[in-house]
């Protein structure tokens, strides 16, 4: 529509325009052609400079749509023509929207209002860098002014209301994308924090004190409500930015507390407390004013007028005041002086009196809650207590409520946590209720205060109150747990839920309810011992009388809560004995005496009790072995065999002779030289019956693949004990001859076949190690081999036993492939060579098999969709086996070199890209793990073997380079970001390689176009990053292709430059273009190499590059 740019628009065009405008916003509303409707408003959002026709319809339509699109048609527009907008243009499109909100403050449109506040917000972000501090200083004093109620009480809600739309711009998490670099958000955010967010803070409060006495008089007006209401909030919102002046200042999330206060390792928050750190410039306005004082004290008396009106505590003035109470619990570093604590100890102490009377006393808040009380207030207690213990130390947070009561704060977080556990007994449901969130809250507490503050993985110690305090509250959370667990065996509807969320979703939660354990560990694992003895008297009791399914459930969950309290979860490290069990018990120097070697003892003793058939089909339902499984995984990655057993002691513990007895005691005992080849004996067994007696149960065979016997062969001290075990040469021969262990899942199969592989580092050298390898796979590359000779393959190889073989054999393969190490490399390699072959031809086999498929039962899509499906899952097979020969991870540090063995892993891998790259089409690319592992292997191939593209055919190299240009502009941030390091390495091979003379990949019979490869590449990344949609993220790497691609184009990039530039008709774009394109590769000293200096100074150069120039390109 060329009537709404606003060249010579006289009053009937703007008239006209409007109501073009109305009619598709009533459109809309009403369905009527929305496409067209849609079509008319975007043209008024694409078409050059309307902001006349936009101000026309802001200050005369009738229609609130209307105004409302009005309102985002200026801001687009303005975003997208900002570079060319003079000065007083941009300064006149601020003020008019200021000015908007407040002519127009008492309008019930309220949507509307906000929308052009927000656009007034985002244009003065766009110009920060540009305006003068005197501009701003304008613009902020009409605010200013407006804020403190000059105008009056509705101007004064919107000029609350603009600078939250403000701050919220210049916040990174809730900015608005404008099409620039992370560099200019963060200039802004900087600029704000420190030059006005304070200020605006100032105002807020002023706003809210302004309006304060007018609430408390009996009948307030809704007006002040609304003030300050927003007021509270735009302070709420300045307190969540995340401060970065003060240098101490991080997220309590990033497991860094301040001020040396925490260093937090908890990794079982289930919700985020951000400490708030803004550094001593704010000690004025938070601390010393009695700000603190005031907010109380006009919560209390707003909750006493009200009283009598339960709907209050969830009205927003309600709500906003309590999260700006809590968010001030979380007040922590530089703000306060250096003086030992005191002073926030004050504060805190504060806060905490007049929270107090949200929680407290536990019962009574909690009766009044089930009776129909709003349980906001209580909850917002839960917040407060958690941000209170994040801001400080256990012996602190427990002090702080016996200035005012005759016990400690953990016995009041103690008893209210076990009054919340009591109505989650009382309500049993699977709907989460407030009872469910305030359990969180207070285990996030619990968990905040029991995770040391060294971060040395230890657990804090506690004062003797809070010690029986958790003992107390483990106690009653052991018997809330049970009680579901038995509850469960009746809830139908329930069970599977319960059945599937046991080790998943609550294992943050178990390990939540360890630290609470081990606070009290001389209390709580005698009371587990008890507990387990008293299940299995029950068990062995009433078997064959008592249906034993209750005591099963409880005994499930009795294990996944002592595997948690014994031992940390294990995945990527060794997890040590925990220190409360390693420094406690220190009177105790016989291991068989030792309360965790009881526990332990008993609950391996149940666990081989398993291994009697009788006894099995009666007690061990597949269910109680996946806790049975579990936890010997997690206990013996912990205790079985330990490192240095007693020799790991630290000084600390050393000068205390007690404990070291103790603890060697407890290592020892499960040692190498001690119980621990027994106990690996009987693991290994269980395991081994496991996987043959329970056909068909995925989840416990897949514990016992990859959580077990992956375990076991972490370390060597125990993988040396494995290979010398008769039970675990009758797995290795089950492994290659036993029918039941091929019906295994394919991830079952790979992991059992990469843990049995893996257990070789136990052998004494790499012979005896090659040969274990060779004899337990040589039987799949037998087989494999003479079926691929087989005359009658095509015949064959689609019966379903052949198809099951070759399918189990493959992902065995895999799986071995994946353990390949120095020791046993040899014999991968020679394995993977003699089963590539067969391996193609089955592909081959397979492959016909499909097109037969697609000829002979062309009306059975859903076939069709299996072959396809099978073709895909055969090629991710092959791409993973090739990126498992080619991984970094397989570099020999053995005294032998890879030379020296005949292989060539560049060999391999181009013998692999041949087999591969004619499999993989653009349509089998559309699978997204399909195509994430080949761009992965490309990438990788291409930086580390680049040579190797070199050397294949003009029609693989062809296909390689299509689907390059594909993953370029996929939608994946990730495959575009590989394409584009596999780009940066394919192009700066080239530019090396004619450096030194040499033909380079162009000249080598690659360049098939005219122009070539990277002529190709050059345009289709300048067209991206000029002219289309991307992700700010991508700049970097982006800037990493273009540098090597410009360099083997420049003549090109001279050619596409002068292009641009011509293209131009107006001569001040026209020269701002040319000097950007010259800054682009000339400014910060940018010198012809491909080095890491350089690299870094290209991407300076393109991010200020884009900045500058692509507002105009893409609109003109």
């Amino acid at each position: 529509m060329q009537g709404f740019s606003d060249g010579g628009a006289d009053l009937g065009q703007l008239q006209s325009t409007m109501r073009n405008i109305e009619v598709a916003c009533t459109s809309i509303q009403m369905h009527i052609n929305p496409a067209a409707a849609e079509a008319t408003i975007l043209a008024l959002s694409q078409s050059p400079q309307p902001y006349t026709a936009c101000r026309f319809i802001l200050e005369n339509s009738q229609v609130p749509n209307a105004r409302f699109q009005a309102a985002a048609a200026i801001r687009d527009a303005a975003i997208r023509e900002w570079s060319f907008l003079s000065n007083e243009e941009r300064r006149s499109l601020i003020s008019f929207c200021l000015c908007f909100v407040m002519q127009h403050a008492s309008s019930p449109e309220g949507y509307v209002q906000a929308k052009v506040s927000s656009v007034a917000a985002q244009l003065m972000k766009r110009g920060w860098l540009d305006f003068t501090e005197a501009e701003k200083e304008a613009f902020f004093y009409q605010v200013n002014q407006a804020i403190l109620g000059a105008h009056g009480v509705d101007v004064q809600f919107i000029g609350v209301n603009f600078l939250e739309s403000l701050v919220s711009e210049f916040s990174p998490s809730t900015s608005s994308v404008m099409g620039l670099p992370r560099e200019f958000h963060e200039q802004c955010r900087t600029s704000l924090e420190l030059n006005y967010l304070k200020m605006f803070y100032c105002w807020a409060r002023d706003a809210a004190l302004s309006v304060t006495n007018k609430i408390m008089e009996p009948n307030a007006v809704i007006p002040e409500v609304k003030v300050c209401t927003a007021a509270l909030r735009l302070m709420l919102q300045i307190l969540n930015w995340e401060f970065r002046s003060d240098p101490t200042s991080m997220k309590a999330g990033i497991d860094v507390f301040s001020a040396g206060v925490r260093h937090d390792n908890a990794s079982s928050k289930r919700s985020e407390c951000v400490l708030v750190q803004p550094g001593p410039a704010w000690f004025d306005v938070l601390i010393s004013s009695g700000h603190v004082s005031w907010l109380l004290s006009l919560y209390s008396a707003l909750r006493q007028k009200f009283s009598r009106e339960g709907y209050w505590i969830d009205c927003p003035i309600a709500v906003s005041a309590r999260k700006l109470i809590v968010q001030l619990c979380s007040l922590a570093g530089t703000i306060f002086p250096s003086d030992s604590g005191k002073m926030q100890e004050n504060h805190l102490l504060q806060l905490l009196s007049g929270i107090l009377q949200w929680i407290d006393p536990p019962d009574v808040v909690s009766k009044a809650i089930e009776e129909g009380k709003s349980e906001s207030e209580m909850l917002d207690g839960c917040r407060a207590l958690l941000s209170i213990a994040t801001a400080t130390t256990p012996f602190v947070f427990d002090q702080l409520l016996k200035a005012i009561r005759p016990y400690g704060t953990l016995t009041l977080l103690s008893t209210l946590m076990c009054e919340v556990v009591k109505v989650l007994m009382t309500n049993n449901t699977d709907e989460e209720t407030w009872s469910w969130e305030a359990r969180d809250l207070l285990l996030d507490t619990w968990t905040i205060l029991l995770v040391p503050m060294d971060g040395s993985g230890g657990d804090a110690s506690l004062p003797s109150e809070g010690k029986h305090a958790a003992a107390n509250l483990f106690a009653m959370i052991v018997e809330s747990e049970l009680k579901v667990a038995s509850a469960s065996v009746t809830n139908d509807e329930g069970d599977s839920d319960y059945l599937q969320a046991s080790i998943s979703a609550m294992d943050e939660r178990l390990s939540s309810y360890a630290l609470i354990a081990r606070a009290a560990i001389d209390v709580t694992i005698p009371l587990l011992t008890r507990l387990f003895s008293e299940h299995f008297a029950r068990l062995h009791q009433g078997r064959g009388i008592i249906d034993p399914t209750e005591t099963l459930e409880e005994l499930y969950s009795l294990l996944l809560i002592t595997g948690h309290v014994l031992a940390d979860e294990g995945e990527g490290e060794t997890p040590l004995v925990p220190t409360a069990i390693q420094t406690n018990f220190v009177d105790i120097v016989e291991a068989e005496k030792h309360p965790v070697v009881v526990l332990s003892g008993s609950i391996i003793r149940f666990a081989e009790q398993s291994m009697d058939p009788e006894v099995r089909a009666a007690i061990f339902s597949p269910r109680l072995m996946e806790a049975v499984i579990w936890f010997l995984a997690r206990w013996s990655h912990t205790y079985l065999m330990p490192l240095e057993e007693a020799n790991c002691l630290s000084n600390d513990y050393q000068k205390q002779h007690q404990s070291i007895n103790s603890r060697k005691a407890l290592l020892n005992f499960f040692g190498e030289h001690n119980q621990g080849q027994v106990v690996l004996n009987i693991i290994v067994r269980i395991s081994a019956m496991t996987l043959m007696s329970y056909p068909g149960e995925k989840d416990l065979q897949g514990l016992t693949c990859h959580h077990l016997l992956h375990t076991l062969v972490r370390r060597k001290t125990i993988c040396y004990q494995l290979v010398s075990l008769d039970s675990w040469r009758d797995l290795a021969n089950a492994f290659t001859n036993e029918k039941s262990l091929f019906l295994l899942s394919s991830a079952n199969q790979r992991s059992l076949a990469q843990t049995l592989v893996l257990s070789a580092s136990g052998l004494r050298n790499s012979e005896a190690a090659n040969q274990y390898v060779k004899g337990l796979m040589g039987h799949m590359t037998t087989y494999l081999v003479e079926l691929s000779n087989r005359s009658d393959l095509k015949s064959v190889a689609h019966q379903p036993d052949i198809i099951m073989s070759v399918s189990c054999l493959l992902e065995r393969l895999r799986g071995a492939a994946a353990a390949a190490g120095p020791r046993r490399q040899r014999a991968m390699y020679e394995i993977g060579i003699s089963v590539m072959n067969p391996v193609l031809l089955l592909l081959e086999v397979y492959k016909d098999e499909i097109f037969h498929f697609q000829i002979s039962i062309s009306l059975s899509s859903t076939l069709l969709s299996e072959a396809k499906t099978e073709k895909y899952k055969d090629l991710r097979a092959l791409l993973q086996l090739l990126s498992s020969l080619c991984s970094k991870d397989l570099v020999d540090f053995s005294s032998d070199s890879i030379e020296a063995t005949g292989i060539n892993i560049s060999q391999v891998v181009f013998f692999g890209l041949h087999i591969v790259t004619p499999l993989i089409s653009l349509e089998l690319l559309k699978y997204p793990k399909l195509c994430h592992d080949y761009f992965s292997l490309l990438s990788h191939i291409v930086e580390v073997y680049p040579e190797t593209l070199a050397q294949l055919n003009s029609e693989a190299f062809a296909h390689i380079i299509g689907t390059l240009d594909f993953g370029l502009h996929h939608q994946d941030l990730e495959v575009v970001s590989m394409c584009l390091g596999a780009l940066k390495a394919l192009a700066a091979y080239n530019y090396r390689e004619i450096c030194a003379g040499k033909t380079g990949l162009v000249s080598a019979g690659h360049g098939n176009s005219p122009e070539g490869i990277f002529s190709q590449f050059l345009r289709s990344l300048l067209q991206l990053l000029l002219f289309e949609d991307y992700s700010p993220d991508l700049v970097s790497a982006a800037a990493d292709a273009l540098l090597p691609l410009i360099l083997c184009e420049q003549g090109l990039y001279q050619k596409l430059g002068n292009e641009l530039i011509e293209r131009q008709t107006n001569p001040a774009l026209k020269s701002r273009l040319a000097n950007a394109l010259h800054s682009l590769t000339s400014s910060n000293h940018l010198a012809f190499r491909l080095d890491r200096v350089n690299y870094q100074r290209f991407r300076k150069n393109l991010n200020s590059f884009l900045v500058e120039v692509r507002g105009f390109l893409r609109t003109i």
